[in-house]
Order: structure tokens, then sequence, then C-alpha cells
């Protein structure tokens, strides 16, 4: 069978970031210490995983999770082929990384994010798009100058919780500012869980088109259970690039909306996303038995049981032992 065996456009390999230490760490109360982080993220790479969200340089006052970034990356180990991004909240942050760089602790990606809903942006980062795109623009210069890739995210692409429905002008203007500023990726992101299969396709569709030349990165959340069903939607499209965390933790930022911080605010759950996309025959490089076994792990880390289905039902078993095809209820004894 072909790559999902479904349509043509699928890529050939799926590049899949995880970005459990730090999307997914970001919105716990649990503090989770250095070696457990470090613990995490070797192991993931033991399982195939290239890209990882590491840390984030945002100030400790405000993120308490991250005021050991500086000693995760001096720790960490470099293996080839294998990438770091950081969250780069402002060019106070930059200037914190940058002193790290010339120290010899490299990091390969910085991601930068501005929401296209402008108010949520001001509640996030307390400033509106023109300031945000002129300090993003100091900050890619002095990156491309230390040989740091760019990350570029749209943040709210299919909603605000603010807001509620965002124009694609915005949109449009950020991917526009990211791309000429050499942004070397442009994350889509699905900030508040509002986006829909229907809408993924729509909004995607019109911006691959738009910007034939930018590399899209898919970033949704589950929110409302539509994470992995949109993930599938960017594969589709031919979008190889694409987001998850570990068990579906981590997520947004706050934002003043009462009734959105009640559900969900998760990632797209990795264990079950990477898991479909091997059942699909979509490449991804990742051991799926050694990825549950991190789901497993993430749990007793965090000290809770977080989301994922595919711990507790086990990859399809395609083969089962003679044990396993042992006599099972009878019709109609089960709901």
């Amino acid at each position: 069978m072909t790559s999902a065996g479904l349509n043509k456009n699928f890529p050939d390999q799926i590049h899949y970031c995880e970005c459990w230490a730090r999307d997914g760490l970001q919105s716990i109360t649990t503090l989770v210490t250095t070696e457990q982080k470090l613990e995490m993220l070797h192991a993931m790479m033991d399982a195939g995983i290239k890209e990882m969200e590491v840390t984030s340089m945002s100030h400790p006052k405000l993120l308490p999770q991250f005021a050991d970034a500086d000693e995760v990356l001096k720790k960490i180990e470099r293996r080839d082929g294998v990438k770091f991004r950081i969250l780069m909240p402002n060019m106070r942050g930059w200037e914190r990384l940058e002193r790290l760089i010339d120290d010899g602790y490299f990091a390969h990606k910085i991601i930068l994010m501005i929401s296209s809903s402008e108010i949520h942006n001001e509640k996030n980062f307390r400033m509106n798009h023109e300031e945000a795109m002129k300090e993003h623009a100091a900050i890619m210069k002095r990156a491309h100058a230390k040989g740091v890739e760019i990350v570029g995210c749209v943040g709210t692409v299919y909603g605000c919780a603010i807001m509620g429905d965002v124009p694609m002008e915005p949109i449009e203007k950020l991917t526009r500012f990211y791309h000429e500023e050499g942004a070397q990726l442009l994350m889509l992101g699905d900030t508040t869980g509002t986006a829909n299969p229907v809408l993924a396709e729509q909004r995607l569709t019109h911006l691959m088109d738009k910007f034939p030349d930018t590399e899209f990165l898919a970033h949704f959340h589950d929110t409302r259970g539509t994470g992995i069903v949109n993930s599938y939607v960017a594969a589709s499209l031919g979008i190889s690039w694409i987001d998850g965390s570990l068990g579906a933790i981590g997520g947004q930022p706050a934002s003043g909306a009462n009734l959105y911080h009640l559900g969900h605010k998760g990632n797209t759950c990795t264990e079950d996303l990477i898991a479909m996309f091997d059942e699909c025959h979509l490449k991804t490089g990742i051991d799926i038995d050694k990825l549950i076994d991190l789901g497993r792990r993430a749990e007793e880390i965090v000290g809770y049981q977080m989301r994922s289905n595919v711990i507790r039902s086990g990859r399809v078993d395609h083969s089962p032992t003679t044990a396993d095809k042992a006599p099972g209820p009878k019709m109609g004894q089960t709901a």
C-alpha cells in the first residue's frame, strides 16, 4: 500500500516535532526537574524523534517551569540529525540564548510567535502587531547571523477565544512578514483549539496557494477532540511538518477568556497521532513501542493520567497470538 493509500499528496516522510518538554510542560503546575526533562528528551531521541521543543527563554518569574533553560541546553546530548527548538518570547530572551551559543551550547531553531488576533497578542505578549514585527525582525537578523533557523508562528489561525473568528487578512500579513524575513518554517497555530477539518483544509489550502514558496508546519490542539483529524488533513495536503505532545498536554497561554480555560488546553496527542500515521503507512521514523513507554513515563513524571488512548489500548495487533484468540463474550453481553 502506498503512503496513506488514499491521496497522492501525502508526503513521503512526516517530520514530527515533539513538544512535551516545552509547550507540554508550560501550563502544568507540576515542576518537572532538569534531570527528568533530560531523561525524557534523551528517550525521545532513542525512540527516533528528530526534532523537539526543549525549553523556553521566557522569564523565570513568568514561567518557573523553565527557570532551568540554560542548564537544559548545557546538559542535553547533541546527536547527529536531531534538532532542538526553543521558544523565544522577546529580544531579552534572544540575548540570553546568544550568550549560550557563544559559550558553545548551540540551539538549532527558535520559535517566534505573533497571534493573528491582535487582541490575543496584546494579552499574551503585551505588544500589538507592529511592535511585535519590529522586535521579531531584529531577533531574526541576529539569529540568521548565528546560523539559527527560524520557525515563524502565526497564532490563532483558526479562531480566537477573545475575538472569535479571525479574518484571513492579518494571517496573510504575518505569514508574508515571516516569509520575507527569512523564516525557514511557517507554523500555523491552532492556539485556542478551534480548528475543524473543513476549516483546516480551507485555510491551509488558501495559504499554500498564496505562498507557494513557504514551507508550512501544522500545529493543532486537541481542545475539542479534533487534533488528530486536523493533523491528518494537513498531511493529506502535503504538509510534512507536524507537531504534537505526549499525552496531549500543554497548550495555550492565558488570554482572559473564561469558558475556554474550563476545557482541555493541550496539543494533539503524540502517541495516538504517530500510531495512526503508522497504521496509514505514513513514515515517521518513530518507534511506536518506545513511544508508548515514553507516554507512560511522562504520566509518572507529571503525576496524573494524561489523554493518550494508545498507551492503554496498545497499538493495533495484526497478528494476534493463539492466547489472544480466546473466545470473548457472546453477542448481547456487552453494551
